[in-house]
């Protein structure tokens, strides 16, 4: 993938397809959006021998209530454990997994897992805000975007993205609850795409199922640990069971 122009014929074939809504494809703005897109997308389809391929996406919360709540390891174990969860699942050459941070900065970029970057206090020290809405359209129009090239190349794929807050938006400057719900609900109907979000407890201020609902997630996908290392790392494995099944349908449910 070269250009931000690519990007967009990407989303145009997945318009073309009836994946992507008009609503959807006016949302992904590429010329606000390509950029960041870009520096998400990593490995090249034809390095990926698999014969069919799950995208596992993790957007962890790097805002500076994490840092004031206490809950900088969990969120950091909770990352890490995802990854040694995969790494022993027989499935694991089919994964290709990327992280973003909620304030855009890209960990790694779709890559196998053997190439992840574990979460640690020098890459991961939360200082910034909640641009939540802007950064999720960000991180799907990624996912949509690489299962685009997957699929154009005929290569069956299934993807599972958890975004994760400690908070409501408060910096987001383009997008809105419903930009992100218009795609996700044409993500959700392609019925390929699974989109998890977690609420990391801030003291009873945020309603997060509110908040995840008007961003169109389903309900059962909503998960609002409490504060403390121990429920947020049981969230985390709840995220890794449903990765690892999904990893393990992908060849019943794409057909193979």
């Amino acid at each position: 993938m070269s250009n931000p122009q690519d990007i967009q014929s990407l989303f145009n074939g997945a318009h073309r397809d009836g994946l992507l809504s008009q609503s959807s494809l006016q949302s992904l703005d590429i010329f606000d959006l390509g950029v960041q897109i870009q520096a998400g997308l990593g490995v090249e389809v034809d390095d990926v021998m698999a014969s069919e391929v799950v995208l596992v996406t993790i957007m962890p919360d790097d805002s500076s209530s994490i840092q004031y709540g206490g809950n900088v390891q969990a969120v950091r174990g909770g990352h890490n454990a995802v990854l040694d969860a995969f790494d022993g699942c027989p499935q694991k050459d089919q994964i290709l997994i990327h992280n973003r941070y909620l304030n855009g900065h890209v960990l790694y970029p779709y890559c196998f897992l053997d190439q992840a970057v574990r979460m640690t206090p020098q890459n991961y020290d939360p200082r910034l805000g909640t641009p939540l809405y802007d950064q999720t359209l960000v991180l799907l129009g990624t996912v949509l975007a690489k299962a685009q090239e997957f699929s154009d190349n005929g290569v069956p794929v299934r993807t599972i993205t958890l975004i994760i807050t400690d908070g409501a938006d408060v910096s987001s400057r383009r997008a809105t609850a419903q930009d992100v719900c218009t795609v996700v609900k044409d993500m959700l109907n392609a019925e390929n795409h699974t989109i998890a979000a977690m609420g990391i407890d801030d003291g009873g201020s945020t309603d997060f199922r509110q908040v995840f609902q008007t961003m169109g997630i389903r309900d059962e996908w909503i998960l609002t640990p409490g504060q403390g290392e121990k429920e947020i790392r049981q969230a985390f494995q709840l995220f890794s069971q449903s990765a690892v099944m999904v990893s393990q349908s992908a060849r019943k449910l794409s057909g193979f």
